[in-house]
């Protein structure tokens, strides 16, 4: 309410004093032409005064008295003229004050309503950080944000592959220990859609394996902690993306989801540090640079920064997709129908074909992509991915071992 009674005031001030140009008259002093007149008469009385100390004779005291009337005539003729003239009228003067202050107060709080932004608080920079600092602490745990999502609808799945991840799922209980077995539990209740008993399997992974594990199982985690929550980065999410930095400082989709987690407290001018550096040192195939080429521009205009696009480190801009759904796709992903979510994901699996068979791609994209045609129930299409899968990555033992895994849940190894 203050700045706006700032605002309407100095804009009233403005308008006020152009208003009272208009409507005051131009009083400049007297006219030019009165002080010539005087200026003359002086000059005559001088003339008379020369001429009775003998400074000039009389026929120059005539000549001078001849030259110097004929100018008062003249600057006589100007004096009257002036003050015979129409002066603007009253009404039209007022008319024009008054639009002028209209115009004024009004394009001042129109302009700022459409490029300004009313209601948002003039805070210090310290203070807008204590502010984001306090939001990061009491922003809600990964259990509460999961409570106010909407049921995730399940994907198309053969009633075979879901059997056989019930039983997975009752020997994974049965055997507690069994490292293997809760991280094979973790990719299928993923593949089905279930993110919270994936992370919930990957996080007894972590606990079992005791220390001995990737950045990647901890970004894993964090990933499926997100997805569960549509996107949002919990606490708890934070916790394992911070742990996948500590050991991989360079992990894009850590670096990704963390600086998504800096703009939703209210930090994004580090969130955009981190975007842009880590455009920078990303190749075009990365998974997460479309996710961050997408969101960067917006992140910049609330860090008040002036944005200018980042291609990845030695390419064109990048055009491609990533190879599976982004915070942004799963949050809109719960909106959709069955259906479309099931076209959905068919045109995620279709643009990482595409990418694989033109620009190639790692191993667990390849296992991924073998993985979701068998969820899809295309298995002629996962039978010719396998076999390309296995000229492509011959020689490598555990690449093909990962194939194979892959191929066999989708249920086309040989």
């Amino acid at each position: 309410m203050i700045f706006w009674i700032l605002t309407a005031f100095m804009a009233l001030a403005v308008a006020g004093l152009m208003a009272l140009v208009l409507l005051r008259s131009r009083d400049m002093g007297e006219p030019p032409a009165a002080y010539d007149l005087r200026v003359y008469r002086q000059q005559l009385r001088d003339v008379d005064k020369d001429l009775a100390r003998g400074v000039i004779n009389e026929a120059d005291a005539g000549r001078i008295r001849t030259e110097v009337s004929r100018r008062i005539l003249a600057a006589d003729t100007q004096l009257q003229k002036d003050g015979s003239g129409a002066s603007q009228p009253s009404g039209l003067s007022k008319g024009a004050a008054m639009a002028l202050v209209l115009a004024v107060v009004g394009g001042t709080l129109g302009l700022y309503s459409t490029l300004g932004a009313p209601g948002y608080g003039d805070l210090a920079l310290k203070t807008r950080i204590a502010i984001a600092e306090e939001r990061a602490e009491s922003r809600p745990t990964q259990a509460e944000a999961e409570t106010q999502m909407p049921a995730f609808p399940a994907p198309d799945a053969e009633d075979s592959y879901r059997q056989l991840v019930e039983q997975l799922r009752q020997t994974a209980a049965q055997r507690p220990d069994d490292a293997q077995g809760q991280a094979l539990l973790a990719q299928h209740e993923a593949n089905l859609g279930n993110f919270t008993a994936a992370y919930q399997a990957k996080q007894r992974y972590i606990d079992i394996m005791s220390g001995d594990l990737e950045a990647s199982d901890y970004g894993e985690l964090a990933e499926l902690m997100i997805m569960a929550t549509g996107g949002y980065v919990s606490p708890e999410a934070e916790a394992a993306l911070v742990q996948t930095l500590k050991l991989d400082p360079q992990n894009g989709a850590a670096r990704y989801y963390y600086g998504l987690m800096l703009g939703q407290v209210g930090r994004p001018d580090l969130s955009y540090q981190i975007w842009a550096e880590t455009l920078r040192n990303s190749a075009p195939s990365d998974p997460w640079v479309d996710g961050i080429q997408r969101q960067i521009e917006d992140m910049a205009f609330r860090a008040g920064v002036e944005y200018q696009p980042i291609t990845p480190r030695g390419a064109p801009p990048f055009a491609g997709a990533l190879p599976g759904p982004d915070a942004a796709d799963v949050e809109n992903a719960a909106e959709l129908s069955q259906e479309e979510r099931a076209e959905m994901i068919r045109g995620m699996v279709a643009r990482l074909s595409d990418r694989l068979a033109t620009e190639g791609g790692t191993v667990q994209e390849w296992a991924r992509l073998i993985g979701a045609l068998g969820v899809l129930g295309d298995k002629d299409q996962a039978q010719a991915i396998y076999s390309e899968a296995l000229q492509t990555f011959a020689g490598d033992e555990a690449a093909l071992a990962q194939i194979t895994a892959a191929a066999t849940q989708a249920g086309v190894a040989e």
